[in-house]
């Protein structure tokens, strides 16, 4: 992946422009830890990127970026600018292209996301960034205050990588936070959630959540249940906003929705019940369990031992029942299913089409 940045990088420069990858893949990279997301920046502007890569394409002409496409690989290159003026403590509401490096450098939010690489893979480091990596410390780019008034969605991004690369924030962030946080209601639902979904998939979790909670953000972002999470050993993040219960409020998507709400209805019930584990399987009933604190390998067990896991495992159709009952095709067959599944589940029934046929001649035959 890197020996394809740096060709990208090198295409730009052959044309007589600068070039480097920043941010996030090269603080990535000197931490020892895997990347996917590679941004370039560069001195010329989106009209002469689209020279040099005829088949880009121009996302957003106002925030001066181009995506370029190679191997698969999807590279987001952004020409050097200064942000002159933010909007609703969001987004910059004009930019202006330069040519200098390090002045593009000071409008970014964390000195950590500050360090370049060049074409040839050397890197470059002209605010420290290096420094705070070796402190495992995170430190604005100037004023703290004056960053997260320009942009509010950089506190939960100090939250967030704090949690994930288990650093401090430093003193002034975290005055800045306190000072700044009433801001958090003109983020929308959507940013704060994928923000919150980082850090709630984190191995380091609980000590986001705990910084969260440290510094008042859980009444600011509308969770008052966030504590709780903090009571449960739980992996998924959709566990946890099970936990949370802001489904009227953040936004989900349909299979989030129904997961929440099949999690929800599994924790009233024995996790390792046959027709709980049939209903709801494996994965919702094991988030269910995590919750209350079960053994998830009893889940599992259970899950695995199950006679059947689906309707289409029963050894029995449709027309063989209409056969069997010489009848035609009517609502009592959803019942007939019920029942023969139950009775396979609790293993008061083998799956076997004889037996089954037997059952319900015996039960059902008038």
């Amino acid at each position: 992946m890197l020996d394809i940045a740096l060709k990208v990088l090198k295409e730009i420069t052959d044309h007589s422009y600068k070039a480097y990858i920043v941010g996030g893949f090269v603080r990535d990279y000197l931490l020892g830890i895997k990347s996917k997301d590679i941004d370039i920046t560069t001195n010329a502007t989106p009209k002469q990127l689209k020279e040099i890569f005829l088949d880009s394409c121009l996302p957003n002409e106002d925030y001066g970026s181009v995506i370029v496409e190679k191997n698969g690989i999807r590279f987001e290159i952004t020409t050097f600018r200064k942000e002159v003026l933010y909007d609703d403590n969001r987004r910059p509401v004009e930019i202006k292209y330069i040519d200098d490096i390090h002045t593009d450098l000071l409008r970014r939010d964390f000195i950590i996301n500050t360090i370049c690489m060049d074409n040839e893979g050397e890197i470059f480091d002209l605010l420290d960034g290096r420094l705070d990596l070796e402190n495992k410390i995170i430190r604005t780019v100037g004023n703290a205050f004056d960053k997260f008034r320009e942009d509010v969605l950089r506190i939960l991004r100090a939250i967030r990588f704090a949690t994930i690369l288990d650093f401090k924030l430093d003193k002034e962030i975290i005055d800045a936070i306190c000072e700044n946080k009433h801001l958090l209601k003109n983020l929308s639902y959507q940013r704060k959630k994928s923000e919150l979904d980082k850090i709630f998939t984190s191995p380091n979790r609980n000590y986001g959540i705990q910084l969260l909670l440290d510094l008042g953000l859980d009444n600011e972002l509308e969770i008052p249940d966030l504590k709780k999470v903090l009571d449960v050993d739980i992996t998924s993040s959709i566990g946890v906003w099970s936990i949370l219960n802001v489904t009227n409020i953040y936004p989900f998507n349909k299979n989030e929705m129904e997961l929440i709400e099949d999690i929800n209805k599994a924790l009233l019930l024995n996790n390792t019940d046959p027709m709980a584990l049939y209903k709801f399987g494996l994965y919702v009933n094991s988030v269910a369990g995590e919750i209350k604190g079960k053994d998830i390998k009893n889940i599992t067990e259970s899950y695995n031992n199950l006679m059947i896991k689906s309707k289409s495992d029963i050894n029995i159709d449709s027309e063989s029942i209409m056969a069997i009952l010489d009848k035609a095709p009517g609502k009592y067959l959803k019942d007939i299913y019920n029942d023969i599944e139950r009775e396979i589940l609790y293993r008061r029934l083998k799956n076997e089409k004889k037996e089954i046929e037997n059952y319900i001649i015996k039960k059902y035959y008038v």
